[in-house]
Order: structure tokens, then C-alpha cells, then sequence
């Protein structure tokens, strides 16, 4: 079954790119390209695609503006920003508005494509240099309540291989176990980090 794609960006020509390398890719399909935040909101949420290539800059409302309110309407919707930012406070805010993934522009289609499977699989893919302004940022940062060390073995397993980029699907296989137990273990995991997503849990795993 192919993962439905919209994309939100305003220069067409790169849209139409985006789109072409989708469509041309064995299992995604573009469903709809936006070039305004507006149209997106209006649009998106009618026809519920597997995920969202989200531009940061974009007319009148931000990409970041976008991803919230998209989160707000359908809380399940995969946003993927794609972007030429790479500094810390778009990424921090892209993350905090919801979305699941941060990729550069200079990313290569495959790396894209790739990107769009992993986030609807569970993943959190970034380009390598965004991870790691964000495992820099968290490491300035003071340290939060809860640590690794307070998981169990298998939490902390399973938290490596989340961390090595395996979706829960992945990580059930891996370990010859249930996908609900892989989620049940998995909020756990965020209850004893004190996060609320996967990338935070691999943040502080990282940092640890």
C-alpha cells in the first residue's frame, strides 16, 4: 500500500520535483501540493495523507505555524519539515509544534524518500548535521529529572535500537515481540525520561 504524501512549499519548481521523485518512488504517492499554509489547512485535513513534506518559509503563515495547527486538526499526521534552516531555534520550534522529522533541502531524493518511510513508520529521521546540533543543544542544556539508568533492561533496549533509527514495527522484529508490547514498553520509557516524544527519548539517551 503506498504512503500518501502532501507537500507544502511555495516554490514550484520544487514542488514539482518533490512530487516527481515521489510518484517515481515504488511505495509513495504524492496526493496534493500547497503553496500556502491556508490552502493546506484547508485541504489536508480532508484528505488525511500518511504524511506532510512541511517548507518552513512559506506566505503570509509559517511552515512551523502550520505544522501546529495540522497537529491540533489530526494529531496522528506525520509532518516532515524540509527545509534550508539549520539553525537551533527553527529546529527546537519545528519539534515543539509537532513535527516528527527535520530534513535539509540539500537532502538527496533517496534520503527523502527514505525520510517520508521512516515517519510513518515511527521513525524521527533528520539529516545527520541537524541530530547533531540537537544532541549539542540538549548537552548545554541543564539536565532534566529521570535518566537512562532508571530503565530496565529491555527499556533500554529497546530505547537503543529507537535510537540506532528503528520504528516500533522494526524494533518488535528485531526482539521477537508484539508491536503493542514494543508501545507499551515505549511509554514507559517516556514516563521515566520525563519526555513526550521519541525524539526527546533519544535525546537524552544520547546525552546519557
Amino acid at each position: 500500500m503506498s504512503t500518501t504524501v502532501a507537500i507544502v512549499e511555495d516554490n514550484a519548481a520544487l514542488a514539482a520535483s518533490l512530487r516527481r521523485v515521489l510518484n517515481e518512488s515504488e511505495d509513495c504517492e504524492c496526493v496534493g501540493t500547497f503553496s500556502t499554509a491556508e490552502d493546506a489547512l484547508q485541504t489536508i485535513p480532508r484528505h488525511s495523507p500518511d504524511v506532510v513534506l512541511m517548507d518552513i518559509e512559506l506566505p503570509t503563515i509559517s511552515g512551523i505555524a502550520c505544522t501546529a495547527r495540522l497537529k491540533q486538526l489530526n494529531p496522528s499526521l506525520q509532518i516532515l519539515i524540509l527545509t534550508v534552516y539549520n539553525d537551533h531555534r527553527k529546529i527546537f520550534e519545528a519539534l515543539a509544534a509537532g513535527a516528527s522529522g527535520y530534513l535539509l533541502k540539500r537532502s538527496s531524493p533517496e534520503e527523502i524518500v527514505r525520510a517520508v518511510r521512516d515517519v510513518k513508520e515511527g521513525g524521527a529521521p533528520m539529516s545527520a548535521e541537524i541530530a547533531r546540533k540537537v544532541v549539542q543543544s540538549f548537552r548545554r542544556s541543564a539536565p532534566a529529572v529521570g535518566g537512562v539508568e532508571s530503565l530496565t533492561a529491555r527499556e533500554a533496549e529497546i530505547l537503543a535500537l529507537l535510537a540506532k533509527g528503528y520504528a516500533s514495527k522494526e524494533i518488535a522484529d528485531q526482539l521477537s515481540i508484539s508491536h503493542r508490547t514494543v508501545c507499551g514498553h515505549l511509554g514507559k520509557i517516556y514516563e521515566k525520561l520525563h519526555v513526550r516524544s521519541r525524539t526527546e527519548a533519544v535525546i537524552k539517551y544520547l546525552h546519557g
